[in-house]
């Protein structure tokens, strides 16, 4: 995997802030929901996600810097590869050859063991072996660090919100999981999927998925808080003399009484019919603002009732505008 950096498109000094925003920024970018014609979405997403995973949390961030691990998140043990850091013969933290004819027995020998760390406990991670050494040596090393978290997004409508229901995510391996969305779910809250992240790269248990749910764009309310807005499309005669007018919500469809008289561009408010809230705190409104619509076509009735109204009963809905 690339530098996790380059992948992220951020100086090595930038701040988590920073780090973030340009993850939400590709993950959005390139999110293969969004880019469904092209076959590289989802590497290019799981590519994103899995350098966000390392800077974007502190300490994996500063075990990478010091190049304690590398880009996958996956430890370096320096002086292994190969094990050019051992030599032949007995001593501390070497191996020397077995007894047993030509020599091709090896046995371990740790010894006192090193700086902070036994190289027994090394090899028990690298090859799932059992530990050597002294018996009962490093008995508090044998958990095993978990895997990484990742961050995810779920999408829901504000029906889903309200009633709960499902969502799906992608995972960064390119399998979708469904989520379980809970009545009265805010924007911006996280679902945690346990054991659904990053494996552990020392066979501990692995990660958590966290999901933060944001909401779609819906057809008729505009999202302000947890209020709703909605512009309701009344007739002139419903202005005039006031009416009782279907009127649609998230839970289902009201009565809503529309005084006499009433100007386009009203807001009446329909109390607790707006987004649901969490910890016993009340649930929004839906703010209705009402806009008159003329009929189709000419009428002859309409325009003399027009006219003469301007010519016997005159006024300035502007005058305000003036001052």
């Amino acid at each position: 995997m690339r530098d996790p950096y380059q992948v992220l498109g951020v100086a090595k000094a930038a701040t988590q802030a920073e780090v973030k925003k340009a993850f939400r920024k590709l993950a959005k970018q390139h999110h293969p929901d969004q880019n469904p014609t092209d076959p590289k979405a989802k590497e290019k997403f799981a590519e994103i996600n899995a350098a966000y995973e390392i800077v974007g949390d502190d300490k994996k961030r500063a075990q990478f810097d010091r190049g304690e691990i590398d880009a996958e998140g996956k430890p370096r043990h320096p002086g292994f590869e190969g094990f050019e850091g051992f030599a032949q013969g007995a001593g501390p933290g070497g191996f020397r050859r077995g007894p047993g004819g030509g020599g091709q027995h090896f046995e371990f020998n740790f010894g006192g063991g090193g700086a902070g760390f036994e190289a027994a406990d090394i090899f028990a991670d690298l090859f799932g072996g059992a530990r050597g050494g002294r018996p009962g040596a490093g008995a508090g090393r044998q958990a095993r660090e978990p895997g990484a978290d990742i961050a995810l997004e779920a999408a829901i409508p504000l029906e889903t919100a309200l009633r709960g229901g499902k969502a799906r995510v992608l995972m960064p391996s390119g399998r979708t999981l469904e989520v379980d969305v809970p009545a009265g779910m805010e924007e911006g809250k996280q679902i945690r999927l346990r054991g659904q992240g990053q494996p552990s790269p020392s066979g501990g248990p692995a990660g958590d998925a966290l999901v933060t749910v944001r909401f779609e764009k819906h057809g008729l309310f505009k999202i302000e808080g947890r209020d709703l807005r909605l512009d309701l499309p009344i007739t002139l005669y419903e202005a005039v003399l006031g009416a009782k007018v279907e009127t649609p919500t998230l839970s289902g469809k009201v009565e809503l009484t529309l005084p006499a008289h009433s100007n386009s561009g009203r807001t009446l408010r329909l109390r607790g019919k707006g987004l649901p809230a969490a910890g016993g705190q009340p649930a929004g409104d839906l703010l209705v603002t009402l806009r008159i619509v003329l009929p189709d076509g000419a009428d002859s009735e309409l325009e003399e009732l027009a006219r003469r109204m301007r010519s016997d009963k005159p006024y300035d809905p502007r005058s305000e505008l003036k001052k």
